[in-house]
């Protein structure tokens, strides 16, 4: 038995060392494509212009630019396609005009760069393959550039916690698959554009983030036949009618509305049964609270308060998740949790 265990583990070492013949003697493989040499020449302008920071100190002709740190390459062509900047209290400057000479690059992304400031340079629009563009945690000012409108494969466009001013530029309406736009934690003011979101198909999926500015004026009535599956339009300063946005059959799964000035009712509004999120607190909402509430099973969040509703809080199903702090200071709510007793004749006002 002892002989069949030393046959074995001789007849392991065995294979084990012609399999590394076979490597050894098989040609060199490369680990990563060819770097493109304008590639390479783009990547070292964009470090020099940041004063040769220490976050790109692999970045060295040394080793291919393909290998370089926060750079992907695409495999077959070499061609740089992600430069994806991220995570740098230190990174000083402005965005570099020299990312344009990037010609390929299809993810753009400098996040979370406290020091990195300017305006957001009209150069990127000869970045016509640009397919995610990500500008955010950052001190970057000015305003949202209308040249974006030009990227025509432009998926998703987050420009989020920065310092930018002005208006959302109509032309955000162009690129025919922008279906992600997170603008939030800026200082815009005006209105949403009536146009956003009109070329995308239908059945596109669209997810939108506008919280945290100072926007005016009404939600797009054309809204009402976008495939909306989040929207957070919290804290602005918008009026009017959001009933759009809800509806039987839609994809909506969360939907933030909270401490705007919109008024319209709530009453017989159709609550997609899918959503999870909704908060339409500190508005002017009247009407009642749609009884079908009860029935949202997914619902983890529901926030009503500080409103002009009436009417009996539902009850049932999955009430219980949701205590007084979701109803209080409304018109004439009534019922379980709060305080007030319904009368048997409450006229819900609208």
């Amino acid at each position: 038995m002892m002989y069949v265990h030393k046959k074995m583990r001789s007849l392991l070492l065995l294979q084990l060392l012609l399999l590394v013949v076979v490597v050894v003697a098989e040609p060199d493989k490369p680990d990563s494509p060819q770097c493109h040499p304008d590639d390479e020449a783009a990547l070292l302008a964009i470090d020099s212009a940041l004063g040769n920071p220490y976050h790109f100190a692999s970045w060295s002709s040394d080793t291919p630019c393909c290998d370089w740190y926060d750079v992907r390459c695409d495999n077959d062509s070499g061609r740089i396609i992600s430069l994806y900047v991220f995570q740098d209290a230190n990174l000083t400057g402005t965005i570099p005009d020299a990312i344009a000479n990037l010609t390929h690059l299809r993810d753009l992304t400098l996040h979370h760069l406290p020091q990195l400031s300017g305006d957001i340079p009209e150069s990127l629009a000869a970045l016509s393959e640009l397919s995610q563009l990500t500008i955010s945690w950052t001190a970057v000012s000015g305003p949202v550039p209308s040249f974006l409108g030009a990227l025509t494969t432009l998926t998703l466009l987050d420009l989020s916690f920065n310092a930018l001013t002005g208006t959302i530029p109509a032309s955000l309406a162009e690129p025919p698959y922008l279906s992600g736009i997170n603008l939030s934690r800026n200082r815009l003011v005006g209105p949403i554009p009536a146009a956003l979101f009109s070329k995308l198909a239908p059945q596109e999926d669209v997810y939108l983030w506008l919280s945290h500015n100072n926007l005016s004026g009404s939600i797009p009535a054309a809204w009402a036949a976008v495939n909306m599956v989040h929207v957070d339009l919290s804290r602005n300063a918008l009026t009017g009618d959001a009933s759009m946005l809800f509806g039987r059959g839609k994809a909506l799964q969360y939907v933030d509305l909270s401490r705007n000035a919109l008024s319209f009712s709530m009453s017989g509004v159709e609550i997609p049964e899918q959503v999870y999120v909704m908060d339409v607190s500190h508005n002017g909402i009247t009407g009642s609270i749609p009884a079908q509430v009860a029935n949202l099973t997914n619902l983890q969040l529901f926030n009503v308060s500080y409103n002009k509703m009436c009417g009996a809080v539902p009850t049932g199903g999955n009430m219980d998740r949701f205590d007084a702090y979701c109803y209080r200071h409304n018109k004439c709510l009534c019922g379980a949790p709060l305080s007030a007793t319904c009368r048997r004749y409450t006229t819900i006002k609208t």
